[in-house]
């Protein structure tokens, strides 16, 4: 099910600076991801878009233990901010994306990210999320750019 309150000519919420509908809007409605590292931005940008349904079914089955769309769901949400792909790679039908994902708590409005080495699988002709290993935030550093999206200096947002 599309999100009906994101524009499809709108900056794409995976930061990957084409528009949604050049970019993650197409594998939301079925297209297959090429590589890991577009499958990792079009998941990002359902976890913005509160697109659970396709989180399901791009995360492989053998993974997913008692993960269902309704407790992705339950909630409060975090407000998700930016995403940074740090790195990907692919030997084969096996990939890796580094990344961080960046948020403010809707409890707290804290800044935080997940900061996250993920893995992925090719099966069948098509991508999936299997699992991650989590690592500490790398906040940047008080004269960078903002991580959310702001364009001011992290010093003067965000820290």
């Amino acid at each position: 099910m599309m999100n009906p309150n994101i524009d499809p000519t709108r900056p794409c919420p995976c930061c990957s600076l084409k528009t949604y509908n050049d970019c993650c809007q197409p594998l939301h409605l079925g297209v297959k991801a090429l590589n890991p590292e577009q499958l990792m931005r079009s998941r990002f940008s359902a976890f913005y878009l509160g697109l659970f349904a396709y989180l399901i079914d791009t995360h492989h089955k053998n993974y997913l233990f008692d993960l269902t769309q309704q407790t992705l769901s339950d909630g409060p949400q975090p407000h998700w901010l930016t995403l940074d792909v740090i790195s990907s790679n692919v030997i084969g039908d096996q990939g890796t994306v580094t990344f961080q994902a960046w948020f403010r708590d809707n409890k707290s409005n804290a800044l935080d990210a997940i900061h996250e080495y993920s893995n992925f699988i090719k099966e069948n002709g098509r991508w999936y999320y299997t699992d991650g290993v989590q690592k500490d935030p790398v906040y940047p550093k008080r004269n960078a750019l903002c991580v959310c999206g702001s364009s001011k200096k992290f010093k003067q947002c965000c820290l």
